[in-house]
Formats: C-alpha cells, structure tokens, sequence
C-alpha cells in the first residue's frame, strides 16, 4: 500500500496521544514504518492510546510542540524521513476557555515543527494537518475549496487559519526551491470512529449517554458536518505523505499547497441525522438541550475533495451509515463485559477498510 512508502522509513507523528493520532501511528507501524511520536499524555481518561498494547513498536517521546528547543533536539536526533503533525488544541468550545494555550499550540507549535525540520534540512515530507474550519465562514450552502478565503470566527478556527499561512510561508520563503523538504497540509472535515473520549463532540457525547443509560443531550441538531470515519482523512495524509516522499527521494523541488479530505456529498448531514443514525444501532433516546450562553460555532460546514480527487487519485470509501455502524461497533465491542481489545479492534478497522478500497481500485492500495 502506499507505493510501499513507509517500508522502514523514520517516521514522526507529533500528537500521537491523541485520537487520530493514535490511529495514525498504529496503521503506520502496520506498512512497516519506524514510527515515533511526540505529544503531551493522554488527553483523555480513557484514551485510545492508552488502550493500545503497542508492543515495543512506538517510539513514544512525551513532549510539547510549544518547547522549540526540545522539538528540534529531537529532530535533531531521530532525523525523521516523514513527519505527519498533528500536535494540536483540538476543541472548539475550548478554544474560548483557553484561547492562549490555542494559538500557542496550534500556531507557534507548527511554527516550531517547520523551524526544525528546515533547521535539519532533511530529506523530508511533511504533512501538517490543519481542519476544515480554517476557512472563512460563509452561509454554508456551497462546498469549501482549497482556494477559498482562510478565517475563523473562534479562537480555534482562526489559529487553524493561522497554521495554514504559516506553512505557507515556509514553503514559499525556505521549501519551494528546497528538493530536500516537500510541505503540504491538509484539512479533513469531522471524523468519527472507535476511541475518541473527547468532550464536546457528538459521537463521545452519543456513548457515554447511552452507555449510562441517560438521553443524549444534542445542542445544535441543525448543523451541517461533513461526517467521516477517521480512516478517511488518515489514508489521504499517507497518500499525500507518500507522494511528497517520492518527490524529495527523486530529488525535485515541491510545493504542494493545500487537501481537503472529506466524505462524499451525502454524508454532509444535520447532527440529528448523525444521532438518528446512532439510535439505530444502539437503540435509545436524544433531546435538543441547547445551553445558556453557548459559545457561537459555524453552522454549516461543506468540503469539497475535488483537488484530492484529481490530483493524488484518492475519495472515501465508506459510506455515512456504514461509518456510524462501523464506529458503535467498535464502542459496543470495546465496552462490553466480553471487552475486545483496542488494538484488534483499530486492526480490524484498518483491515476491513483497506479491503473495500482495494475494491473500489484505489491508487494508493496498489
């Protein structure tokens, strides 16, 4: 898979501790990769990290991409081949509670990560995983494009905004005549998928509700996300990342800009189709439970992966229904008294989805 990019290549996976992280850094060691990671603890208790018997095949450095120093001794040492970063403050509502520690992590952090991959000077490719919410926001109705203008209302999409014109910069002042450094990024939509204990985002919401029992409280049922399953987004980073490896390995200069990587149109979806969908394979009851004083929180989000499409050949596999079946499985597995163990679980997810892409004749399961 791959072009068997990550074939006993040095790779880095800053936050590594966290959800997609974790799935990240586990496939990676899958294809054969030497994979290290760098972030703080687990964000979470339970965390999907800390559920996973990584069985001597992580290198984990614990770390904050806010430390500039101990990111580049790092580097420094480790002389990482492929760095995918995704090192971030990852919580909208967070953001207003704690919106320093935001631009800091999310800003300065990448900042510190593209500082010292130029200060190693490679050969290197590198992924820096922003979001769909760095985009301005509009009424909604049509798809965000990768040239579009960057925003953000709140403090976490502007310094996701923020992260993106960094590396743009980076690319455009140090890496674009660089054939030993290739930079791109990329913007996934909202993912779903076993192992997120997050708060405030709705699948974690369903679960622990359901689980105690209690009626899943849903604060804005009306707005629109482009949902799915983290596999998703991950197969367009390693793809994204293998193609930037050929690049550096071949010795050309490359700028590769800016992905989206969401679903297909018919998983742009109301929240209470996301919930309605949950109900069906864990049968209970939800209630529109806005809160006083909720923070504001873009409405309606639409990706457009036409530029994924087109140029590196890749689109979704799964559909939204089987996403969501696919996500409570997994909760329901790993929750029940016969509990299975995360790692076969994430394995299981990973194996199921690479077969149904072979299927569809995917370039990148060649």
């Amino acid at each position: 898979m791959f072009a068997g990019a990550y074939q006993g290549r040095r790779v880095l996976v800053t936050g590594h501790t966290g959800f997609k992280g974790a799935w990240l850094a586990r496939w990676l060691g899958q294809l054969g990769a030497k994979v290290a990671g760098y972030a703080l603890p687990p964000p979470t208790d339970p965390s999907l990290f800390a559920a996973i018997d990584w069985d001597g095949r992580l290198n984990h450095c614990l770390g904050d991409v806010r430390d500039a120093a101990a990111l580049e001794a790092l580097l420094t040492r480790l002389r990482p081949e492929v760095v995918f970063h995704l090192a971030a403050q990852p919580l909208v509502r967070r953001s207003y509670a704690e919106p320093v520690e935001t631009f800091a992590t999310n800003v300065l952090g990448t900042v510190h990560l593209l500082e010292a991959v130029r200060r190693c000077g490679g050969p290197c490719a590198v992924v820096v995983v922003t979001s769909d919410k760095c985009y301005e926001e509009t009424d909604g109705r049509r798809e965000r494009r990768e040239e579009d203008p960057l925003g953000g209302h709140d403090p976490y999409s502007a310094s996701k905004a923020c992260a993106e014109i960094a590396a743009s910069a980076y690319v455009r002042s140090f890496f674009q005549k660089n054939e030993r450094v290739a930079l791109a990024t990329a913007r996934a939509g909202n993912v779903i998928g076993g192992g997120d204990w997050a708060e405030d985002r709705i699948m974690p919401d369903c679960v622990r509700a359901l689980q105690a029992g209690h009626s899943i409280r849903v604060r804005r049922p009306s707005a629109v996300r482009p949902w799915q399953h983290v596999l998703e987004p991950l197969s367009g980073y390693l793809w994204l990342g293998a193609r930037l490896w050929r690049a550096v390995s071949a010795g050309e200069p490359q700028s590769s800009g800016a992905f989206n990587f969401g679903p297909a149109a018919e998983a742009h979806r109301e929240v209470r189709a996301l919930v309605e969908e949950v109900l069906r394979h864990w049968p209970g009851r939800w209630e529109t439970a806005p809160e006083a004083g909720d923070p504001h929180e873009n409405e309606c989000l639409r990706l457009s992966i036409d530029r994924a499409a087109r140029e590196l050949g890749w689109r979704p596999v799964w559909d939204f229904s089987g996403s969501v079946e696919r996500t409570i499985h997994w909760y329901r597995a790993f929750l029940s008294a016969n509990r299975q163990p995360a790692a076969a679980l994430v394995d299981g997810d990973i194996d199921a989805y690479v077969q149904a892409a072979k299927k569809l004749g995917l370039s990148w399961t060649q």
